[in-house]
């Protein structure tokens, strides 16, 4: 018997994409974006619909990875968002904020940047959940936890990039194999939710992820009549 180490072929292939897409090259400054310290992230699945919306103040490379390979630390959170559905990741790199805490020496420096960077993080992060949230056709996105309110700003330029492989694309984009790992989520969702004392949060996610079932499975049935 062959022994077969690291993940899946495809999973192996979906992860090169991935850090193909972190390490994209900002024109503005040469840099890989995924470098930055300082951003905010969207992703999107199948249907060009966002799904989840984020902040880092750790690299968006470190942020996304964690994401999309299942380390969160929280295992609530890790039903949340299932990886397989996230085809599109976007990306928000604040430079301004990466530059300034590389130049703080201090202890007194680098704890004014942490502010300003949570005030501005705030921010964006507000910005783009209401931007997405615009664009969403069932006006919802699963987050767990919505952004708190925060002033309203113009985001910086982003970087925009599909992490599925063309061939594994073509299979997972077929509507029978994705209403499958949809069910399977809400079962998850669903046993945690049954196990836990958990926050309403989570619930409205529930919910979400029931409407995208309802919305897809009925599509399909459309097509096939």
């Amino acid at each position: 018997m062959v022994k077969r180490r690291g993940p899946p072929d495809e999973v192996a292939a979906i992860l090169r994409e991935l850090i193909k897409a972190l390490d994209v090259i900002d024109p503005a400054n040469g840099r890989k974006v995924g470098d930055a310290k300082y951003g905010v992230y969207a992703f999107f699945d199948y249907d060009d619909e966002p799904i989840y919306v984020g902040q880092t103040t750790e690299q968006l490379r470190v942020r996304i990875r964690r994401h999309l390979t299942n380390q969160r630390t929280d295992a609530v959170a890790m039903n949340v968002l299932d990886p397989f559905e996230v085809a599109d990741v976007e990306m928000w790199p604040f430079w301004d904020l990466h530059d300034a805490w590389q130049l703080a020496e201090q202890n007194e420096q680098k704890a004014k940047v942490r502010e300003w960077a949570k005030e501005r993080l705030n921010s964006a992060e507000y910005s783009l959940f209401q931007s997405v949230l615009d664009a969403s056709q069932f006006g919802a996105v699963l987050n767990e936890k919505p952004p708190d309110e925060a002033e309203m700003m113009e985001l910086p330029s982003s970087f925009r990039r599909r992490i599925v492989p063309p061939d594994i694309y073509r299979r997972r984009v077929h509507p029978d194999i994705r209403i499958a790992q949809r069910a399977a989520t809400i079962a998850r969702l669903a046993d945690v939710i049954s196990r836990r004392q958990v926050k309403p949060g989570l619930r409205a996610t529930l919910v979400v992820q029931a409407k995208r079932l309802l919305h897809l499975s009925e599509s399909r049935l459309r097509e096939v009549e």
